[in-house]
């Protein structure tokens, strides 16, 4: 199992900046992405960005330039960086984890239990 511990979350003025941590406690899965998702009142959770274990990073339309992602594989843990906040950025965060077990193909994804993030005006 891996469990995801989200830290990080909080309200803001729009313009301002946050930072969001996850870190993957112990486990015998290799992780091979991290990330983060995030989800508003009845709607669909979306990506915002996730990153490789190389480093290499996809980021959502909405987000990019604004927002950065970093994760530290030795410490199993991912950061957001989360600057120029708008309104839209309100949600829910989820952290986000994608791997399995080394020399398998199959792979199992698994979701922090979600940080508040409010943007105020």
């Amino acid at each position: 199992q891996v469990q995801l511990v989200e830290s990080g979350g909080g309200l803001m003025e729009a313009g301002g900046s946050l930072r969001l941590s996850c870190t993957a406690g112990r486990t015998d899965i290799f992780i091979n992405t991290m990330g983060w998702f995030r989800q508003s009142p009845d709607k669909q959770r979306t990506l915002v960005a996730t990153v490789f274990r190389n480093g290499v990073a996809n980021y959502a339309d909405s987000v990019t330039g604004r927002f950065t992602i970093s994760r530290d594989n030795a410490n199993n843990t991912v950061s957001l960086q989360m600057n120029n906040l708008e309104l839209e950025d309100t949600a829910v965060y989820y952290c986000y984890a994608r791997g399995g077990f080394p020399g398998r193909s199959y792979q199992y994804d698994y979701w922090g239990q979600g940080t508040q993030v409010t943007v105020s005006s």
